[in-house]
């Protein structure tokens, strides 16, 4: 028996080892996976050409092939980063462009390599070959004239619209380098041909935001409030800073200028152009510029104040529009510190309205949370994140201050809603 005991002993675990050597042997080959690619059906890519991608619109993106969320990511990605991209570098840290996507983009991308000391100069990498045969002007190249000579459509228009910066005239062959647009191989190429002075002249200076040359101009007395945009060139400002100080005199002012002090704020007219015309000013009423008796705006209640009674004060129609927009929202404003609350507005200009203005606010409808109709809730700017939970909350109970203190709210939030609370 005890014999047969061991035959049987040594039987099991001889089976036992050829298992454990089978699963071994089976396990490793299942180990042993051949690669495995997924196929996936990839849209067709479009007919690419080079693009800017900061003049890409939504619709414009999704035709390069990617999703409307992808679209979304994009163009986020360009306000977080300041509202422009500055190189491909930059572009390419957007998550929602695959490396295997932004390679097949790469070289359609009007943008640098990368942002070269914070200077943004775009359309430089265009593999376009510049050919000049003689000498020439730039002042006087049109568009067509820049593209005959290799240069892209934005590439001439960017040109051209840097010579309108420089005041008309790129001045020098110093100032002509300075355009991002060209370069520094173009440049190499370009400047034996130019006809321009080597370096920029001394009475060449900047003024404002424009450039501009101090001329021998006849200067003569003259009324601001009566000077048209021909008028402000005639006294040696460019066409921009002439329609910029109308502007400035028509919709900041009301029309006129009340004052030296007036002119001198307009950011265009520099300390030193404006010592030149000092002398020559003469403000003096006349009967064209006598406007109809203003509203008296101590008498207005900023809950009815109209649209173009806050144009009148001298608000522009995007503040006045959200001033409107936010009013109209509330139902109407319960303290003027409200006011100051909206969006795109002049807060100066805004807080010396409040100060002068009254406000009545017998007619703001106010309710309980366990009252408030629930169309109301969900629009009103307070309320309408809370809505959902003040609707269930109130189901159960019937005190707002329980309800309050369920919705576990900001202070400043709370003090908000209050507002607006029976």
């Amino acid at each position: 028996m005890r014999k047969n005991y061991y035959h049987k002993l040594a039987f099991m675990g001889m089976l036992l080892i050829v298992l454990l050597a089978f699963q071994k042997y089976t396990s490793r080959e299942k180990e042993n996976f051949p690669e495995i690619k997924f196929i996936i059906e990839h849209p067709v890519s479009p007919n690419l050409t080079d693009f800017d991608p900061n003049n890409l619109d939504e619709m414009q993106w999704k035709h390069l092939g990617f999703s409307e969320k992808q679209v979304s990511t994009i163009l986020n990605y360009k306000k977080i980063v300041g509202g422009e991209f500055t190189s491909k570098e930059q572009l390419k840290k957007c998550y929602a462009i695959s490396p295997e996507k932004f390679t097949e983009l790469e070289s359609f991308i009007l943008l640098p390599e990368t942002a070269k000391g914070g200077h943004f100069e775009k359309f430089t990498n265009e593999k376009r070959e510049i050919v000049v045969s003689k000498k020439f002007n730039p002042d006087r190249l049109s568009s067509s004239e820049w593209m005959k000579m290799g240069f892209s459509e934005k590439q001439a228009e960017a040109i051209l619209k840097y010579k309108n910066y420089l005041g008309g005239s790129f001045v020098s062959k110093e100032k002509f380098k300075e355009c991002f647009i060209i370069s520094s191989e173009n440049y190499s190429k370009l400047e034996p041909y130019l006809l321009l002075p080597a370096q920029t002249p001394d009475h060449f200076k900047k003024s404002g935001n424009q450039y501009a040359i101090k001329s021998d101009i006849r200067y003569h007395t003259f009324d601001p409030n009566v000077l048209d945009l021909n008028g402000w060139k005639a006294l040696g400002f460019s066409e921009k800073q002439a329609g910029t100080i109308v502007n400035y005199r028509d919709r900041n002012l009301r029309g006129s200028f009340k004052s030296l002090e007036d002119i001198q704020k307009c950011f265009v007219i520099s300390d030193e152009k404006f010592q030149e015309l000092k002398p020559y000013i003469k403000l003096t009423p006349t009967t064209n510029l006598i406007q109809k008796q203003e509203t008296d705006f101590s008498k207005v209640d900023l809950n009815l104040i109209t649209f173009k009674q806050l144009l009148e004060f001298g608000l522009d129609e995007k503040s006045a529009g959200s001033m409107i927009g936010f009013r109209k929202k509330l139902r109407g404003f319960v303290n003027k510190q409200q006011i100051l609350e909206t969006y795109n507005i002049d807060k100066n200009l805004v807080q010396k309205l409040i100060s002068i203005a009254s406000l009545d606010i017998s007619n703001v409808p106010k309710y309980t949370l366990t009252e408030a109709p629930e169309e109301w809730l969900k629009d009103h700017p307070y309320f309408k994140y809370s809505a959902d939970k003040i609707i269930f909350y109130r189901t159960t109970y019937t005190d707002d201050k329980k309800i309050l203190k369920l919705l576990k709210l900001k202070p400043e939030y709370e003090e908000r809603m209050k507002l607006y609370l029976k």
